[in-house]
This record gives structure tokens, sequence and C-alpha cells, in this order.
């Protein structure tokens, strides 16, 4: 027979249960979002406020990598609880639920075709569901210490990347760099001290490279960063920001400063002695590993010969 204190404890949980219960069955779902549900970008979560243009060019609000998509491809316009998605005249044309459409009012659910591999799912959250799909697509594509993109979805982009600029005839450069002599942080000071230098230097880094760049890493202490229509003497000049910065940076490890530097390769396409992604990534390692040879702390990019 259970005393006065268990029914009390009882009634306080259920309580608490029902409290929270009634809390998140009130949270409004009034968040309009487009999830991608096909393409390059599996997973990703675009809030939509206002009028957003959507488009593979620089000057769209929410840009995607999809090669049959027109550079402005759509508008997504948000007018007093209502969503519409508009067509800008793309080439391909924009699809709801398999139907070609000019303008469309959307409903939660739909999926909206854009090019010919992005799908996008048009929904509505709450706060707790917005929190949730976000954090499933951060551990899907970012790497769980530094928080910048993981190797599988660098992989993943460098293969569009390239099939994108060579259809297109555009530049792409790769930029690959690791810490210099990395294993002696860890040996010296501790794994911990590693990982706080890897975070640190990851975190300095995402401020110098554009939102358009695939910053991610790449091994253990190897970064890569692949910047779309960028020739080798502008990667150059971005690479040499990111050495001398780091030779600067200050990453404390128990209140300590632990110094490091950096050295970088970098290749570029169009190349003649590049015809694929692997050759552009041996020819940024081979770069990589004669700025080591060079006596580290150093920028080599292979020139066109």
């Amino acid at each position: 027979m259970g005393t006065d204190d268990d029914i009390d404890m009882d009634m306080d949980d259920s309580t608490v249960v029902g409290a929270l219960a009634e809390d998140v069955a009130a949270l409004p779902r009034d968040r309009a979002y487009l999830i991608v549900i096909a393409g390059t970008q599996v997973g990703e979560m675009i809030p939509l406020k206002s009028s957003m243009t959507l488009g593979r060019g620089t000057e769209a609000d929410l840009r995607l990598v999809e090669e049959k998509m027109s550079r402005r491809h759509c508008r997504f316009i948000v007018d007093a609880g209502e969503t519409y998605v508009e067509d800008l005249g793309s080439s391909n044309g924009t699809y709801v639920n398999g139907t070609r459409v000019a303008r469309h009012k959307l409903s939660d659910g739909d999926k909206i075709q854009v090019g010919e591999t992005t799908i996008l799912k048009f929904t509505y959250h709450d706060r707790l569901e917005e929190s949730f799909q976000q954090q499933m697509y951060d551990s899907a594509l970012r790497d769980g210490l530094t928080k910048i993109f993981n190797k599988k979805y660098f992989q993943d982009r460098i293969r569009t990347e390239f099939a994108f600029a060579a259809r297109h005839r555009t530049v792409l450069s790769l930029i690959l760099f690791d810490i210099d002599h990395f294993k002696k942080v860890n040996d010296t000071l501790g794994h911990p001290a590693g990982d706080r230098v890897l975070a640190g230097l990851a975190q300095h880094i995402a401020q110098l490279v554009r939102t358009e760049d695939v910053f991610a890493r790449y091994g253990g202490e190897e970064f890569a960063v692949l910047c779309r229509g960028t020739d080798l003497a502008s990667a150059a000049v971005l690479a040499e920001r990111i050495r001398s910065t780091t030779e600067q940076l200050a990453i404390l490890f128990n209140g300590e400063p632990v110094p490091i530097t950096i050295s970088a390769g970098i290749a570029m396409m169009p190349d003649p002695r590049i015809t694929d992604v692997e050759g552009l990534i041996a020819a940024s390692d081979e770069a990589l590993y004669e700025a080591k040879r060079g006596g580290r702390n150093r920028v080599v990019a292979r020139p066109l010969p």
C-alpha cells in the first residue's frame, strides 16, 4: 500500500507531464519551410520569409547546386499567412506535385521540383520540429568536432561542382591544407588540446571563406576549401590569408596559447592534366606535399604549364 508521499509524488509527476504535453500541443506550426528531399543538398531546411528567389546563380537569395536549374529559377512569396511559388521564366520549369506551374499557392506537404533532380517539400514547423530537423541535417552533413562540413558531404559536392564547371567551362579551385606538426600537439599537450586546436582553427577559417565556398574537414588534421568560379591566383590569395592569419592565431588551451601554422596546396580546373575529380584532388595534394617539403608554413599553387 502506498504512502501519502507516494501519491503526492505520482500526482506531481503526472501534473508535470500533462503540463508539458499541453505546452507542446499548443506550439503553433506557423513557420514556413522548404526541405530538400532530393538532390545534392538533401536534408537542408530553408526558412521562408517575405519574398525570396531560388536558383543556382550567386544573385539568388536561396542558392542550390543543380546543373539544370536556372540562375534565377523561381520565387517564393509569403503574404498574409499564405505562401506562393512563382516561376521566373526558367528553362526547365517549376513543378508542384508533378504539374508545371507559373504561380501556385502552396499547401503543407506540397513537393516542388526545380531542375532535373532537386525536389523541395513545403511544410510548416513549430519551434521544436525546427530544432529537430536542423539537428538531423547537421549530424548528417557536419563534422561533430569542428561543426564544418564533413568528408562525405565534401566528396558529394566536389563531384557536383566538377561536373558543373566542366559543362559550363568555368573555373574551380581546390585548396587542401593541414596543420604543421599536429602530432606534436597531441603528444605534448594531449588529445583534448588537439581537439581544441582543430575546433578553433575551423571556427577561424569559417569566417574567411565565402558563403558559396565548401569548407570541410577532409581528414584528421586536413581541411579542404572548394571555390567555385575562383581562379588559381584568387585561390592563392585566400590560402595565403588563411596561412598568415593562422600564424597569428591564439588558440587557448588551459589558459595558454597553442601556436600553430599550416601548409596549403592548390590546384585548379580547367587544366589539361586534370580530367576528373580524383585528378583535381591529387594535384592539390601534390602541391600540399611540395609546401611541406619546402619547409612548411607556406602555400604552393600548382600552375598551368
